[in-house]
This record gives C-alpha cells, structure tokens and sequence, in this order.
C-alpha cells in the first residue's frame, strides 16, 4: 500500500518494469474499497489522450500522469507491476491520508516482442520441474569434471552447481553456459543456496576437504563428516526423491554418513566407490594385453583405497578366465606379476595428486555415466558402495563397493560374485578397516 501522500499532488502511475518491452492491449481500471467515497470510476478514467490507439513507451519505475492512461496501448515489459496512485489535491493533510491507491490490472497480449513476433505459441511453455536434473554439490576439480562430463556426453536435461564460493561458482557457471552453443542445450544454473538443487533426479555430492599428498582417504574422514552435517539435510529436504551419488573421500564412510543423515533409503545412497578403480584395472589390464579396456572384464571391490580386492577369480577375456590360463594369476608365484596390476591401481590416486595435485577427469567421467544410468534407467552394473550387511559373510553395517544394478531407483540388485575364499576373507578384513573407523565417528 501507498504511505501517506502530501498534499496538491495529481494521480499518476508508477510502472515497474523488470525486462524487455512488450505489448499490453488493454488497462482495466479497477476500484479498491478503501477509495474515498465519491470517486468514481469514470472520474478516474474520464481523460482520452489525444494520441488514442497509437502505443508510448514510459520509462521505468517512473510516475506517468493519469491523464495520459486510458485504454491507450503501452511498450512494457513482460515482468511488470503496474500501480495506480489517485492523489487528490487536498488543503487538508490529515484527510490525504484517507487517499490511499488503487489498483490497475492488465490483461495483455505480448504481441511486440521479437520473440512474439518470430513464434507462435501453440501451448504454454512447461513449468513442470525437469525429469533430467543433476546436481552437482561442491565446484572443485571433481565437480567440474563431473559437470563437463555431464554436458558433454549429454546426460541431463539441467544442470545446478551450488558451492561456498560465489564468485568461482559464477564463473563456473558462465563458462560452462558460453559453450552451449556446441553442446546439447541444457539448463545451467547455479547458487550457493542449496535451493538451487531442488527437483534433483540425481545429485553428486563432490563437497569436501581435499585429501593432501601421502594422505589416506581414511584419515580425511572428521573433517568431513562435519561438513556433511550441514550440507545433506537441507539437499534431501529440497530433492527428497533424488538418488545421492557420494564422491567425496573418504568415499565409503561418508556415504554411510551420508545415509544416516538423509534419512533415505540405503537403494538411493550410493558412493563412486570402486567404479574408477576397477575401470583403472582394466585400463592397466589392456595395456598388458594390448586389448582395448572395454573388452577387458575385472573387477575391484571393497573399499576404495589401500585395502581394495581385486577379483582375480572373474577376470576374463571374452570370458575366458586368466585364472584358466594362469593358475597363480595375482599370487605372489605369478609368473607374470599380474599383482602389480592391483598395486599400480591402489597408487594411481598418489601418483596423480603428486603430479598434478588433485585427481578430476576420471573420477567426472565415472560419476557422469552413474548419472546417465540412473535418469535413463540403464540397469547397468557398476563396482559402487553399497550396504554390504549380509553379503559374503560381512555381519557389520558397513557401506563397501559390490557390483549392482543401477537404475533409476539406485540400487535395485547387488550381484552375488562367486568369491574364492581368499578373496571372501580380504573383503571382509576390508570391512573391519572401515568399521573400526566408522565407530568413532561424532555425528
């Protein structure tokens, strides 16, 4: 509402205009109640401009005289306010006081934008939320990675970055927009508000103190869990049907954590996992073999560190299994020395950080095909943590990489690998190591 208008003042129209001009084909005058009695409509709108029918354009948030205001056409702009004032010219301040405003509404049709004129619109357009959302939380190396790779293999429909820093959030933002032109049209969005990430199918949380050189992921684990304290509540309150894909390490007790914060179900918390180390064993594997890694079949799962297992028993060629071939593969007798294999994966991270600092394409380009398996539904089988509670002998609630079906409900199964008992036993000591750790945690 108007404050309290002075006196000897003439009505007049403030127009508020947010955008672009547009066309409005008609003002409709309409009463408020608490009009001074007397005022009538036709006394308000009595006045015809002598330029009837011709449009005028009036600047911003600019008080135009009511004389000039009938049903005279007006370039506005799409967004818009439009509020009549009437101020009587009164001798008495306090009776001014009674002359509050009314309103104007306007029915308009934008006819005279270029965008009105260039298209006709044949329904209104959609303001449903996207079925195609990804979140990306935290806009460090990994969190563009993951976001460039979400662009580039043309996963998602719209893309929400949120970070703490907002300049390098905006900057990120506006870079990533600038290259549309040669990607997929997707809308990017981005704000230090967790806001931002609401109607999320899938979000990928990055956020969280980087591991230093010679660090290990499990001494990161605190200071991380604190920062997931007030980082997943508000993302499951904004997205509470969205699947969480926990990247941050120390990767398996932080999605642990991260499921006993959100409250959701453990199908819809997954951690990155062994997906990158397993796709490292195979890259290592074809090197070997002079094999493209995509033909190459093995598997790492556990946890995602020091103490992964690499599956010797399932590594196959074509499905012809090299335990076939070589008896000792990955044994300390092998010949060959394929245990080097799982060595070179364990320190592929080190060797990376050491050289450049952080670790971030892989890592993108693994969460960014988990997200395309989880929106379109792939039901592809992936090396991710998981709820191991009941499998290969594991009676702890722990969270450790198995293979699983992924789709868009998370997890929907976890494969039963026929383990041999060596690796059975690695996997369980593997999960003891987490539990130990995990049992001290504050939350």
């Amino acid at each position: 509402m108007a404050q309290p208008v002075k006196t000897n003042e003439e009505a007049s129209i403030r127009i508020n205009v947010n955008s672009q001009p547009c066309y409005l084909s008609e003002i409709v005058f309409q009463k408020c109640t608490h009009m001074r009695p007397g005022i009538r409509e036709r006394d308000v709108m009595r006045h015809r401009p002598q330029y009837q029918g011709a449009p005028r354009t009036f600047p911003c948030c600019q008080d135009i005289p009511l004389y000039k205001f009938d049903t005279v056409p007006l370039l506005l702009g799409p967004v818009m306010s439009v509020n009549l004032v009437y101020r009587k010219a009164v001798s008495d301040a306090a009776r001014a006081a009674r002359y509050t405003e009314a309103a104007v509404s306007l029915t308009s049709k934008m006819a005279s934008t270029v965008k009105d004129n260039l298209m006709v619109e044949v329904v209104p357009d959609s303001e449903k939320p996207s079925t195609g959302k990804v979140s990306v939380v935290g806009c460090g190396q990994v969190g563009m990675a993951c976001a460039f790779s979400l662009l580039t293999q043309q996963i998602c429909s719209e893309l929400a970055l949120t970070d703490v820093n907002e300049d390098k959030l905006r900057g990120e933002m506006l870079d990533l927009q600038h290259g549309l032109t040669f990607l997929k049209n997707v809308k990017i969005s981005a704000s230090s508000d967790s806001v931002v990430t609401a109607g999320s199918k899938v979000i990928i949380i990055t956020a969280g103190a980087r591991q230093k050189e010679g660090e290990s992921r499990l001494s990161l684990v605190q200071r991380n869990v604190e920062i997931f304290k007030g980082l997943i509540p508000p993302l499951v309150k904004h997205s509470p049907n969205a699947v969480l894909v926990v990247v941050a390490n120390p990767v398996d007790i932080l999605t642990y954590v991260a499921w006993k914060l959100s409250g959701l179900p453990k199908h819809r918390v997954i951690g990155s996992g062994c997906n990158l180390d397993s796709a490292r064993f195979r890259f290592h594997l074809s090197t070997r073999l002079n094999i493209a890694p995509s033909s190459c079949h093995g598997w790492i799962i556990g946890e995602h560190g020091d103490s992964s297992v690499p599956v010797w028993s399932g590594m196959n060629i074509a499905g012809v299994r090299l335990r076939d071939i070589n008896p000792k593969i990955g044994t300390p007798e092998d010949p060959d020395n394929f245990a080097q294999l799982h060595k070179d994966v364990i320190n592929s991270a080190y060797e990376i950080i050491k050289l450049k600092g952080y670790t971030s394409w892989a890592i993108g380009v693994s969460c960014s095909t988990l997200a395309r398996g989880i929106i379109k539904n792939l039901r592809n089988v992936f090396s991710v943590t998981c709820s191991v509670q009941g499998h290969h002998g594991i009676e702890k609630d722990v969270f450790l990489s198995l293979p699983c079906v992924v789709g868009e409900e998370g997890i929907t199964h976890i494969i039963k690998q026929q383990l041999d008992p060596q690796e059975c036993e690695q996997l369980q000591k593997s999960a003891n190591t987490i539990f130990e750790v995990q049992a001290g945690l504050t939350f």
